[in-house]
């Protein structure tokens, strides 16, 4: 139920300055720089919200925000607006007027929220959710209308990222993929990353370098080149025989009986999306432009059409060595924080690798 303000000693030892209890326990924050205003979400759905005094050894209550009927899942502080986003485990997202701290409106949505990211320049709010949807809404000062949703998870989206000036937004779940959407360019394309083997965590963005920086429950850290032309990856082909030898599948009793063979297992290959069988495709391969760094399954004929040049890896891994749970990201210095289940903060220098 603490919160600790951590400053770095002569020694270059980090040792906490502040130590606050709070009334319930914390469950996110929001830290703005420039204002020093920390906003706290507690398990019991109030948002507090302190000032740090300017040597951060004080920090003063200014407000309460009773947000949410549970627990606050992520805050958003947005300075241009003086406004308070908010998502909740009740499924519902608020923004509150950060001067009064009156509700100015709420949206419900279809499942608890993790993601959370707001374009300023159009007053687009992003939500991603458990059910693996995110949501597009409109904010006015005390209203707002939906503009679309869409779903490319087969798990929750536990991650948001907005890149305002390419006009992309990126998505990560606990189906352990990342997708980039492309909002800006209308063309609707989504690039898909696999780079994980756990749960996507966090997602931040290097605009400066066009890298992005996804970090996960498996302690990995990775640093994705988002600065090359990448492909969509196909959509899966139906078929009910192989799309390469025409072996029956399994389910296609007709062409069984009239084959008098016994049916085969069907997969796919990730490169052409093609209904294939087993022996078919017996190859494994890495396709770094379609966003998959690990080797996957890929048909024989499009195995042999990858080049060494096309297996050539768009991502730089990174072992954190713990189970991260919470990331923060700072570009002006290209430091990375990372906070785990075995209650270590870690400091990371991006620069080698971010640059």
């Amino acid at each position: 139920r603490t919160v600790r303000v951590w400053l770095k000693r002569d020694s270059g030892q980090y040792w906490p300055s502040i130590y606050h209890a709070m009334p319930s326990p914390c469950s996110c924050m929001s830290f703005n720089p420039e204002t020093r205003r920390l906003s706290i979400g507690l398990d019991n759905g109030t948002i507090s919200e302190f000032i740090l005094s300017e040597d951060y050894n004080k920090m003063t209550l200014v407000k309460s925000y009773q947000a949410h009927q549970s627990r606050v899942m992520m805050i958003l502080f947005v300075l241009e607006m003086e406004w308070v986003l908010s998502t909740g485990q009740d499924k519902q997202f608020t923004w509150h007027c950060s001067e009064s701290g009156q509700r100015l409106g709420g949206y419900r949505t279809s499942a608890g929220a993790c993601g959370l990211q707001f374009d300023v320049e159009t007053r687009h709010v992003f939500v991603g959710d458990h059910s693996g949807q995110v949501t597009i809404l409109k904010l006015e000062q005390e209203s707002c209308s939906l503009v679309t949703t869409f779903k490319g998870h087969t798990g929750g989206v536990t991650a948001l990222c907005w890149d305002p000036i390419q006009r992309v937004l990126f998505s990560g779940s606990s189906d352990h993929s990342i997708i980039m959407w492309d909002i800006g360019g209308r063309k609707g394309t989504a690039i898909e990353l696999q780079g994980h083997n756990d749960k996507v965590q966090s997602l931040s963005y290097a605009h400066h370098t066009r890298q992005l920086i996804s970090c996960g429950a498996d302690g990995g850290i990775v640093v994705w080149n988002m600065d090359v032309e990448r492909q969509e990856t196909p959509e899966w082909l139906d078929s009910d025989s192989c799309q390469k030898c025409d072996q029956p599948f399994f389910w296609n009793f007709k062409q069984m009986w009239d084959s008098k063979k016994i049916g085969l297992r069907q997969h796919h290959c990730r490169k052409c999306g093609k209904a294939v069988c087993g022996k078919c495709s017996s190859k494994r391969s890495s396709i770094p432009l379609m966003g998959f760094e690990f080797e996957v399954r890929v048909c024989d004929s499009c195995h042999e059409s990858i080049t060494d040049e096309e297996r050539a890896p768009t991502a730089t891994f990174h072992d954190s060595k713990h189970n991260i749970v919470h990331v923060h990201f700072d570009a002006t210095r290209g430091w990375l924080l990372t906070s785990g289940t075995d209650k270590v903060i870690k400091l990371w220098d991006m620069t080698p690798v971010v640059s």
